[in-house]
C-alpha cells in the first residue's frame, strides 16, 4: 500500500508568506524548498539585472539563499510581501558586493552633459529586448539605473550604497537613460 502524498504546509492565500517564514525560522527543509520554489525565479531576475553573466548570477543567488535561510530567525515580518522584499534586498546587496569585489563598479565623477534624446514609444519594444538593452549597459550605469528604477532608491541612497557622490549617481543614471533611449529609438527604426 502506498503512503499518502505529503501534505503541503502552506496555502497560496493570505498569510502564507508568514507561515513560510515560520518554517524557515524552524529550519524545516520543506519550508526551505517551498521558499526556493516560490521565489527563485523572481530573485534570479533581480540578480540578473545587476549581474548579466548567468553563471556568476547563479553563484550570487546561491549565496543569497544561504544568507536568507541563515537570517530568517532575525527577520521582522511586516505583512504580506515583506518577506519577498527582504529577500530581494539581500539579493541586490549580494550582487553589489560581488560587483565591488570584481572591480566592476567604476564611476566617472565628472561627465560632460549630453543632449537628452526623446524615446518614441517604449511600449512597442518587447520586454526581453528591453531587458537585453539594460543588461548591455556598462556595469556602473546599469547598477545605478536598476537601483533608481527597480529598487526606487534616491540618488542620495544610491550614493551611500555605492560610495559615490550624489551627483555621480545622477550623472550615471542620466547617461544610462540616454544610452537606453538611443538603443530603443534605433530598435524602433529597424523594426517598425
Amino acid at each position: 500500500m502506498k503512503a499518502p502524498p505529503p501534505q503541503r504546509i502552506f496555502s497560496s492565500g493570505a498569510g502564507s508568506e508568514q507561515s513560510l517564514l515560520e518554517s524557515l525560522r524552524r529550519r524545516e527543509p520543506e519550508g526551505m524548498r517551498l521558499f526556493y520554489e516560490r521565489y527563485a525565479g523572481y530573485l534570479t531576475a533581480v540578480c540578473s539585472r545587476y549581474v548579466p553573466d548567468r553563471a556568476s548570477a547563479q553563484d550570487i543567488l546561491q549565496d543569497a539563499f544561504l544568507q536568507i535561510f541563515d537570517a530568517a530567525p532575525r527577520f521582522e515580518y511586516r505583512g504580506e510581501g515583506s518577506l519577498k522584499a527582504w529577500a530581494a534586498r539581500i539579493t541586490v546587496n549580494r550582487a553589489l558586493k560581488w560587483l565591488r569585489s570584481q572591480g566592476r563598479l567604476r564611476f566617472v565623477e565628472a561627465l560632460p552633459e549630453l543632449p537628452e534624446e526623446e524615446v518614441a514609444d517604449v511600449q512597442k519594444v518587447p520586454p526581453a529586448v528591453l531587458q537585453g538593452f539594460i543588461k548591455a549597459l556598462p556595469d556602473g550605469y546599469r547598477t545605478v539605473f536598476n537601483l533608481v528604477v527597480f529598487e526606487q532608491k534616491s540618488h542620495k541612497e544610491v550614493a551611500s550604497l555605492l560610495g559615490i557622490k550624489e551627483d555621480s549617481s545622477a550623472s550615471q543614471f542620466f547617461r544610462a537613460r540616454a544610452s537606453l533611449a538611443r538603443q530603443i529609438n534605433q530598435y524602433l527604426k529597424e523594426y517598425e
